[in-house]
């Protein structure tokens, strides 16, 4: 095999001194069963697995994979994963763990200062992460990655460090675009739309994006305006202005409900901009709907 084993380790790897993020990262060939060895845990870190050679029988996140050569396996901060009989099983394949950070309550995450990623790529890329339906991907383009960021820190020539980022941020740019693809040509989109319609509902206060919205059905923002314009007739942020006067119909007709509260209920930035596009879209204000609809004495 042309691979040949390696460990770096934060824990007894000086190499590792310069990449606070890397908990671990090595290639492992396993020729052997060792019963006990691999129970199920919950995952601290990121971590990536790549399978080479073998057939493994895991469980990720509650879920009974089989990874044969080419599967890349995500396993996410939080999630469990072991063996499916207690033990690896025999082949091989090149690991990963990367220490990720919660940073509040609204489930995001912080790489660190060594990405170079934007705060809103960051965001994105969290999100398919989280929101992906199989923790498996199968592909081959992952491999020269884990063969350069150990080229890279067994090396130690000029630029390393730049260069073993850029390789990290590169490898989760490429697993987030597998992911989407994946997800793209697996699931029904009329009923990946209906979920979505219904999250979007749920919290129609917060300022959407498309960025956002492509990111929760795990689609590429191009590919996800195609699909919301070829399936409502609409772009997505005309779409959502759709729901956002749907659900402001329903409130109107509750007559306790102030009309500003609804405004900001629904996502619109005044009451003013809610009955500007409200008229826009219906032909009334707000006020002449709510008279129109008001129980006849």
């Amino acid at each position: 095999m042309p691979n040949s084993p390696f460990k770096f380790s934060a824990n007894d790897s000086e190499e590792l001194q310069q990449f606070p993020q890397i908990k671990e990262i090595g290639f492992k060939i396993n020729n052997s069963i060792k019963l006990n060895s691999f129970f199920s845990s919950r995952a601290e870190n990121l971590r990536v697995y790549l399978i080479v050679e073998g057939k493994f029988e895991w469980v990720i996140n509650s879920r009974h994979e089989l990874l044969y050569p080419g599967d890349v396996a995500i396993i996410l901060p939080g999630q469990e994963i072991g063996g499916l009989k207690g033990y690896i099983g025999i082949g091989a394949f090149y690991w990963l763990q990367l220490k990720l950070k919660k940073t509040d309550l609204d489930n995001k995450i912080d790489f660190g200062k060594w990405s170079r990623l934007s705060k809103s790529e960051r965001n994105i890329m969290w999100k398919i992460l989280s929101i992906n339906e199989s923790p498996v991907i199968n592909t081959s383009e992952i491999i020269p990655y884990f063969q350069e960021i150990r080229n890279e820190i067994s090396g130690q020539e000029l630029g390393y460090v730049t260069r073993v980022n850029h390789l990290l941020d590169s490898m989760l740019i490429l697993i987030c675009r597998l992911l989407t693809i994946q997800a793209g040509s697996r699931r029904d989109f009329p009923q990946i739309f209906t979920n979505l319609e219904k999250s979007l509902r749920k919290n129609l206060s917060h300022k959407w994006t498309v960025e956002e919205m492509a990111a929760m059905v795990g689609m590429g923002c191009t590919a996800f305006t195609e699909k919301v314009k070829s399936y409502t007739g609409f772009p997505p942020l005309h779409y959502l202005i759709n729901i956002r006067i749907t659900e402001a119909i329903k409130l109107l007709k509750l007559q306790e409900a102030n009309i500003t509260d609804i405004a900001l209920e629904t996502g619109f930035y005044s009451s003013q901009h809610f009955s500007t596009t409200f008229k826009k879209l219906t032909g009334h204000t707000p006020n002449e709907f709510r008279k129109q609809n008001s129980p006849k004495e």
